[in-house]
């Protein structure tokens, strides 16, 4: 019984606290708009154009494969580190996921996603 009683203390706590985070700012929150406050830049110049210009879609492309190739090093890194400890299963696993992350990059790399236009 006592397990359950601090289990449901920690759930209590944990909800109260993100109500909190929740709820207080809406009554901490200074609530008279100021002209500086809504306009796009804050910095004192006025602004030269109205939107920010648009970014070429290859910066996109190239910043989803720097996470996906970021995330597979995340992966990567503890496998290599418990390499001896592996069977031959985990060692295949391992292999294979780096097969398809190969694969995957090729394939960015004859698309030329990752030439910068």
């Amino acid at each position: 019984m006592i397990n359950y009683l601090s289990i449901f203390i920690f759930i209590c706590l944990t909800v109260f606290i993100a109500l909190a985070i929740i709820i207080l700012p809406q009554f901490l929150a200074n609530k008279k708009p100021q002209k500086s406050k809504l306009s796009p830049y804050e910095c004192g110049f006025e602004p030269t154009q109205d939107n920010a210009g648009q970014f070429n879609i290859s910066f996109y492309l190239i910043a989803i494969s720097f996470i996906v190739f970021d995330l597979e090093i995340i992966f990567l890194v503890p496998w290599a580190l418990n390499l001896k400890n592996l069977s031959l299963t985990g060692f295949l696993s391992g292999l294979f996921f780096i097969f398809v992350l190969t694969v995957g990059f090729i394939y960015e790399w004859k698309k030329q996603v990752l030439d910068s236009k």
